[in-house]
């Protein structure tokens, strides 16, 4: 299997499978003299990891990350990047593979299992292997990396976050959006006032040995204008591609996205004033942030859509790998919406374009990073 690398400049591999040893990645394209400890990892690790509540697979894995290469102690005694590879690695502990005995040689409607078969001649069955949620646990370790990268390029202004705004058919009262609301629930909603509704909707779903699917909202905010360039090398066109790339995701959106088409002319456009520094104001953002592919210095907004967990309870008519026509039950334990704990991957995954991109420009134009 190929195609397991993301970026250019700042770059990562995953490996491993879900019910393997252990999952992990290599970044590669960090500067040196970052200050680096698993800390700084596992504080965001420790947001995704399964088993915190009840809305949640009840898998429980510690997620504890190991810093394996690419630091050492810089001149000051602290913990510093070399510049070469970053190896982390993530043991798995709590793998459960008897659970997935039954469907071995059938395959779940709405799951990849029949195209991995159709592809490689062989699947892991067990978890999903290689095509589980389980992989964006390492996703979210290199976008930890992705982090301490902004910082170190852009300043400390940058603010990289994501909500989940839908769950189900159920969406959030965008005027009650708080920020500090996100971590304070299980949904990782910004809208307090949603909770209560979601937790009756989702228990419902669980009790019935379904599923649903769910809408997460990214924003970085403190980027420069100027990151992305034409035509290839698009921003908002990277951003689709590891949106994307995150399982389960079936589409996604920049700024005002799907609601584009239904706005006029005027209605769309951003118009801009100089501000009272002498710095252009944009008095929108149907764009998201991003213009021609290009950084505007507005809050850069990215949207995706989670398709409903393909592992339900529910029997639902398939075919085994010998063509014959079966139904099929997965048992074991499952998230009902792995929706829920794309919330922190959404914000690795934006993280790293925009850390890719920022070294990038650096290395084409230099600096100063333009207006932010």
């Amino acid at each position: 299997m190929s195609h397991n690398t993301f970026g250019h400049l700042f770059r990562f591999t995953t490996w491993g499978e879900s019910h393997g040893p252990a999952i992990g990645c290599i970044v590669d394209g960090c500067p040196p003299g970052i200050a680096l400890d698993a800390s700084d990892i596992q504080r965001d690790l420790d947001r995704r990891k399964p088993g915190q509540s009840r809305f949640t697979t009840q898998r429980r894995e510690a997620d504890e990350v190991a810093i394996l290469s690419g630091v050492f102690s810089g001149p000051s005694g602290q913990q510093v990047t070399t510049g070469t590879p970053i190896a982390l690695e993530i043991q798995n502990t709590d793998q459960r593979s008897k659970d997935y005995g039954a469907i071995a040689q059938s395959y779940r409607p709405g799951h990849a299992d029949i195209t991995y078969d159709v592809k490689y001649g062989v699947r892991d069955y067990r978890g999903g292997g290689r095509s589980s949620a389980r992989e964006t646990a390492s996703r979210v370790a290199a976008g930890a990396v992705a982090r301490k990268v902004l910082t170190h390029v852009l300043g400390g202004d940058v603010r990289v976050r994501a909500a989940l705004v839908q769950l189900g058919p159920h969406g959030i009262d965008r005027t009650r959006w708080d920020w500090a609301a996100v971590d304070a629930n299980p949904f990782f909603t910004a809208d307090p006032g949603s909770v209560e509704a979601f937790a009756a909707y989702l228990d419902g779903v669980r009790k019935a040995g379904s599923s649903c699917g769910a809408v997460i909202e990214a924003v970085a905010e403190g980027i420069p204008a100027g990151l992305g360039a034409p035509l290839y090398g698009k921003l908002d066109a990277d951003l689709a591609s590891a949106m994307m790339s995150i399982n389960a995701v079936k589409a996604v959106e920049i700024g005002d996205g799907m609601a584009a088409a239904a706005l006029s002319g005027e209605d769309n456009a951003d118009e801009i004033r100089i501000g009272p520094d002498g710095e252009p104001v944009f008095l929108s953002n149907h764009s998201g942030g991003i213009l021609g592919g290009i950084s505007t210095g507005q809050p850069i907004v990215v949207r995706f859509a989670v398709k409903p967990t393909s592992s339900i309870l529910t029997p639902r008519r398939t075919i085994d790998s010998a063509g014959a026509e079966v139904d099929i039950v997965t048992k074991g334990r499952h998230d009902p919406c792995v929706g829920i704990r794309a919330v922190p991957v959404a914000e690795a995954m934006l993280a790293i374009v925009l850390a890719d991109h920022a070294l990038r420009h650096r290395a084409q134009c230099g600096p100063p990073f333009g207006r932010a």
